[in-house]
């Protein structure tokens, strides 16, 4: 029990739903959490969600929230793999302890084959080893990579890179010195900004990039869409998925990120893209020396605790035209909105990307109008 929050687990079902289905054998990993209920149910229980937090949050009834969603197997290409003491796999819901890693069925078949390969090679290296492998694949599913943290013992031999890997390296947390590389662990996936143009996007294995392979093309349409001025900020660039494609019919985008190696891969996706300018700070201080008044949209897409208080009153003063923010949590998401309401937006076009089916998340998409 946590505070005004009561935990139960079923011990019972006596009459089941029309909703309830029965889950695949092997989704008692986490991220399964609603694996029992029916696919469109699930759409319309994120949407229900996303709703509530704005009726309670931000005091603003959205109406319906559109979902949009793909298939629940095989959707990742990026994951964190755990190897804890001779097993290894995502884990359990609720525990430390590793399950199954194909019966999840988060990753592809032969992607989970590739990386269980690699988990044993890891666990064999010394008794008592734990390790947690960073996972990242193209959205074709051709290139793999991985990252291999040691936390805690030490790999008595290296791990070659092979076995349906194309890159690997190796790290131990206590010193974060990478202690092998086997060619660079980065992956690019091409980006549709128009009908037969695309663009090529660099993202690191350690780098944040959107982690769906059925929705990801969705989500950058559905961004770029939105904006229609020709001068755009892009905060919390990551790797630039949005910028670049923002920059394509010939936009003017002022990338920012925090994250070292997030930062690197913008730099290297802006070199390839004119019209972009990329620039590794925080955004709390590339604002505190910035005026956002001259741009046209601003886009921000902030880790799961939202915007931070000094970055929701640099943007509800600067009032621009166009915010389009993307969230992966409706309640930071709802908090911040009511920020930026009070300052004079109005809220238009709330739409969800069901990113992480069968779990309890969703990302969401929401356009603000700055005051006329």
């Amino acid at each position: 029990m946590q505070r005004k929050t009561i935990f139960a687990a079923v011990v019972e079902v006596v009459t089941a739903s029309p909703d309830r289905v029965t889950p695949p054998p092997g989704l008692v990993c986490g991220g399964h959490v609603l694996a029992h209920v029916a696919d469109a149910r699930q759409h319309t229980l994120k949407a229900e969600m996303i709703a509530d937090a704005f009726r309670r949050q931000a005091r603003l009834d959205v109406g319906t929230v559109p979902v949009s969603a793909g298939p629940a197997d095989g959707y990742r290409t990026r994951a964190r793999i755990h190897v804890r003491d001779g097993r290894w796999g995502f884990f359990e819901a609720g525990s430390h302890t590793p399950c199954d890693l194909t019966g999840s069925r988060q990753l592809s078949a032969e992607s989970a084959a590739i990386a269980a390969g690699l988990c044993a090679r890891i666990a064999a290296g010394a008794p008592g080893l734990r390790a947690d492998v960073e996972w990242a694949e193209d959205v074709a599913g051709t290139t793999r990579v991985a990252h291999v943290d040691v936390t805690s013992g030490a790999l008595v031999s290296s791990l070659p890179a092979g076995h349906g890997l194309d890159a690997l390296s190796v790290s131990n947390t206590a010193t974060g010195v990478v202690t092998s590389v086997h060619g660079e662990p980065v992956v690019v996936d091409p980006i549709r900004t128009a009908p037969g143009v695309t663009v090529m996007v660099r993202h690191h294995v350690r780098a944040f990039f959107q982690g769906n392979r059925f929705l990801l093309q969705a989500l950058v349409d559905d961004v770029v869409r939105r904006v229609s001025g020709a001068s755009v900020v892009d905060l919390y660039a990551g790797v630039g998925l949005f910028s670049v494609a923002l920059a394509a019919p010939g936009r003017v985008v002022v990338a920012i990120e925090g994250d070292a190696q997030a930062a690197s891969d913008l730099a290297s996706n802006a070199a390839g893209a004119p019209g972009v300018t990329g620039h590794h700070a925080p955004v709390e201080i590339y604002l505190r020396r910035t005026r956002l008044r001259a741009t046209d949209a601003v886009v921000v897409d902030p880790p799961r605790t939202g915007l931070t208080p000094a970055v929701a009153q640099a943007l509800a003063g600067a009032a621009v035209r166009e915010l389009v923010y993307v969230s992966c949590d409706p309640a930071t998401l709802a908090r911040d909105v009511r920020v930026l309401l009070d300052a004079g937006y109005g809220v238009d076009d709330v739409r969800a990307f069901d990113l992480f089916p069968r779990t309890a998340h969703v990302e969401t998409v929401v356009t603000l109008r700055g005051p006329a």
